[in-house]
């Protein structure tokens, strides 16, 4: 079984007791499928500081580039991958967790107050990730973010691998509507094909169903996809009623 080492650089550490005592990151954790450590940079100053002023004036304390360095420092390996999480980041995607959860140990910076020095990135040049156009207190939830994404993918944590296989966007689509019981509900019936044990049936209108949510919902993830010919005649269909309906 593989280990995936996470370490994180935060101010906070009090801040991951809950979500690493509970759900898949408490299983993954105690099945030893991943290893988390939180180093605070506040351990390696002095006097305890880690921000002061920026340069150039303007509200909002930077975190200093000295118990960052000391604090990576300590915990780098020849295998890390430094991730910092920023606005100028790219867009946390699946694509993105699914490479990441091929690595073996990531250090993740949580940034707090206006930011950290920008020689951090000059000195390490980590993989920067933002998890959406919002301002968050501190980089913690996003390292749990990204953290959970990964974990999930791992086996021997979730119960069934598959469910992780078929959640939306893990193929670049949207997941066809799910159901479960009762099958009629407040004038709701579940979709008759769903019942009728028919798997090859079943599988072409998940793929349907699918095509059509990204379709009305999300059409730009259409565009990074390659389609078999099968793929485009089951579009074709989805467009077609999807003008008829409108």
């Amino acid at each position: 079984m593989r280990l995936i080492n996470f370490d994180i650089i935060s101010l906070f550490p009090e801040y991951f007791n809950g979500p690493f005592s509970c759900g898949t990151l408490k299983i993954a954790r105690e099945k030893g499928i991943i290893k988390v450590n939180i180093t605070n940079p506040r351990d390696f100053t002095d006097e305890g500081t880690v921000d002061d002023y920026q340069y150039g004036g303007g509200a909002g304390m930077v975190l200093k580039p000295e118990p960052l360095v000391r604090a990576i420092e300590a915990v780098k390996r020849n295998d890390s991958i430094v991730v910092n999480f920023s606005p100028a980041g790219q867009l946390l995607s699946q694509k993105i967790i699914q490479d990441l959860s091929g690595k073996c140990h990531l250090i993740l910076i949580c940034g707090r107050y206006k930011g950290i020095d920008e020689r951090i990135n000059l000195i390490y040049k980590p993989l920067e990730i933002s998890i959406g156009d919002y301002v968050l207190a501190g980089g913690e939830a996003a390292a749990l973010v990204l953290i959970e994404a990964i974990t999930r993918l791992l086996p021997g944590v979730l119960g069934n691998i598959d469910s992780a296989e078929d959640d939306s966007l893990q193929a670049g689509l949207l997941a066809a509507d799910i159901y479960t019981r009762p099958d009629n509900y407040k004038m709701f019936k579940v979709p008759s094909v769903l019942k009728s044990g028919d798997h090859k049936k079943i599988a072409r209108w998940r793929r349907k169903e699918s095509l059509r949510k990204t379709l009305i919902k999300r059409p730009e993830l259409l565009g990074n996809l390659k389609f078999s010919k099968e793929d485009l005649d089951i579009l074709l269909e989805v467009v077609n009623e999807t003008e008829i309906r409108i």
